[in-house]
């Protein structure tokens, strides 16, 4: 069928959808109605549980479980393909509608070559005859921006780093030429400088090839730049729908309001044009803290390295960290930003004495923890807490939420039963939770939820310092905000000192008072947060701010 620019390519028009589930049909998306135009870029913007997922997998056909389309109609260029079978579905899935999924871990598999799994979908296009074959897969790898494709072809996905991964799997999506891209949080593992090439490659080849581009995302920044129409969900509806722009800078919705709000690199947008026009930014948790104070924690001509097998089994020698010099100064955030494999987290294993330094050393109020014994190390356990990046992984899933709490006060013989009782529940209030979430187990609460008991757990024993590993971004824009602003809350009620691992620069626009640059295992950089973003002086910094989504928008 011939399709001109003004037929709609997909066209959902009163769309429900509905899981059935123990307790009776759950209904996931309510009445939706989108149309996509040939070589449109669309974004559909939501948190988790909005449905944005759902719709785009009801299109490709591969609704998870129990999920169905039970009224309404998804018709692709111009046949309804809601009551297809598999068989006739799969006539659309790759050749006309392609899917670059999100998480590029789970979606390839582990034991087969990256070009076999590219062949693979070739092969189940009929796109080329078996003859040429190799040669589309290195064009294809070529093309998704992996440069040396013919040796990369032969490797295995653990062998590609994550964002080498994702560009594997747009080639994938590509392969087939298809005329629609679900792109589902393609960046969403990926760090802000890679996701940027990824999305500006991404951008490239589309527009070259004229396919249309449906964005999955819960960030409303990269969603604005990245495409030309906004779609909002919440709760399984579409709540408002038009030209990015004109949503950004005048949402009707409360809803699309909060999300505006709470985007971060959106906010940092804002604390840029307000700083630049002498006023305070409103709403914002900008950190102005009297920074003349003394440091809790300082980090002298500190130096990881780690013994690694290179090509043939050589011993190798990984210099993880590589002479870094910081303070951290009491009652401040410092944010050490910088890329995966920068040697960021690294320095925060140091820093809470899970890895022994090479050289150079770790002071806490002026002691060296490297020579604590270990009765003094469990002390010093007490000042410096953690909270780790993975909410899922960093609680037992067989405490109960209020064992979870009350570990640290048990391992360090606090108070007697009662106190600690009383203890958790003052933590439960502290973070916001309500007190009978106590009884309940970790897989009961969301991402954000379990955050906040990370966060409890962390403050349980009072202490000076928390490091904070990547501690928001797993979460979406509304959590992630409401867990900075705990934060900052709790940051200027209990004196607290940060120590913020971060790759993501718009968050450090909002909570550091001060940022230290890492690169490949050196300090790049180092100032207020102020002096990095209007002056960064490294290439590599600006590079790192200039990546971060949506930040001109406003």
């Amino acid at each position: 069928m011939t399709n001109d620019q003004h037929t709609p390519l997909l066209e959902l028009e009163d769309l429900h959808i509905a899981f059935e589930s123990s307790t009776g049909t759950v209904e996931a998306v309510r009445g939706a109605n989108l149309k996509i135009y040939p070589g449109q870029s669309v974004a559909i913007v939501g948190e988790s549980g909005s449905g944005k997922s759902t719709t785009a997998m009801s299109i490709i056909g591969l609704l998870p479980g129990t999920g169905k389309v039970t009224k309404g109609s998804i018709k692709f260029n111009g046949t309804d393909i809601t009551a297809l079978n598999d068989k006739q579905m799969q006539e659309y899935r790759g050749s006309m509608i392609g899917l670059v999924p999100q998480d590029p871990m789970s979606n390839l598999n582990p034991v087969w070559k990256i070009g076999t799994q590219i062949k693979e979908a070739l092969r189940a296009n009929n796109v080329v005859s078996a003859s040429e074959m190799d040669q589309r897969v290195t064009e294809l790898l070529e093309e998704a921006g992996l440069p040396d494709a013919q040796r990369r072809a032969k490797q295995y996905p653990h062998e590609f780093s994550g964002g080498m991964r994702q560009r594997a799997l747009i080639g994938m999506g590509l392969a087939a030429r298809p005329k629609l891209l679900i792109a589902d949080e393609p960046t969403s593992a990926l760090d802000v400088t890679v996701q940027k090439r990824i999305l500006d490659h991404l951008g490239t080849l589309t527009q070259e090839l004229g396919t249309a581009v449906l964005f999955i995302t819960h960030d409303l920044g990269l969603a604005a730049e990245r495409a030309e129409h906004l779609v909002v969900m919440h709760r399984g509806r579409i709540v408002e729908s038009g030209p990015s722009l004109e949503i950004l800078r005048d949402p009707q919705h409360p809803y699309t309001q909060r999300l505006v709000d709470a985007a971060p690199s959106l906010a940092s947008s804002r604390i840029q044009s307000a700083k630049a026009q002498g006023r305070a930014a409103d709403g914002l948790l900008v950190a102005e803290h009297d920074i003349t104070t003394d440091d809790v924690i300082r980090v002298e001509n500190l130096t990881k390295v780690f013994d690694v097998r290179g090509a043939k089994g050589a011993k190798k020698e990984l210099r993880a960290v590589d002479d870094v010099t910081f303070g951290l100064r009491e009652g401040t955030t410092l944010a050490i930003v910088g890329e995966s494999g920068s040697g960021k987290s690294t320095v925060a294993n140091m820093v809470l004495k899970l890895l022994e330094p090479t050289s150079g050393r770790v002071l806490y109020k002026g002691k060296d923890i490297t020579t604590l014994n270990d009765k003094e190390t469990f002390d010093m356990r007490r000042k410096l807490q953690v909270v780790f990046q993975n909410p899922y992984g960093s609680l037992d899933p067989m405490f109960s939420i209020y064992r979870c709490i009350e570990e640290p006060l048990l391992v360090h013989k606090v108070g007697n039963r009662k106190q600690r009782e009383a203890r958790v529940a003052e933590l439960l209030d502290m973070v916001a939770m309500p007190r009978s979430a106590m009884r309940r187990y970790p897989n009961e609460l969301s991402g954000g939820q379990r955050q906040r008991i990370a966060v409890a757990r962390a403050l349980a024993l009072e202490p000076e310092v928390v490091v904070l590993d990547e501690a928001v971004s797993a979460l979406d824009v509304l959590v992630q905000h409401q867990i900075l602003q705990l934060l900052t809350e709790l940051q200027d009620e209990l004196k607290l000192s940060y120590l913020f691992i971060t790759h993501d620069l718009a968050v450090v626009r909002q909570t550091a008072d001060e940022v230290v640059v890492m690169e490949k295992g050196r300090l790049v950089e180092r100032g207020t947060t102020d002096e990095l973003f209007t002056n960064a002086q490294q290439e590599y910094t600006r590079d790192l701010i200039n990546s971060v989504p949506g930040l001109g928008l406003l």
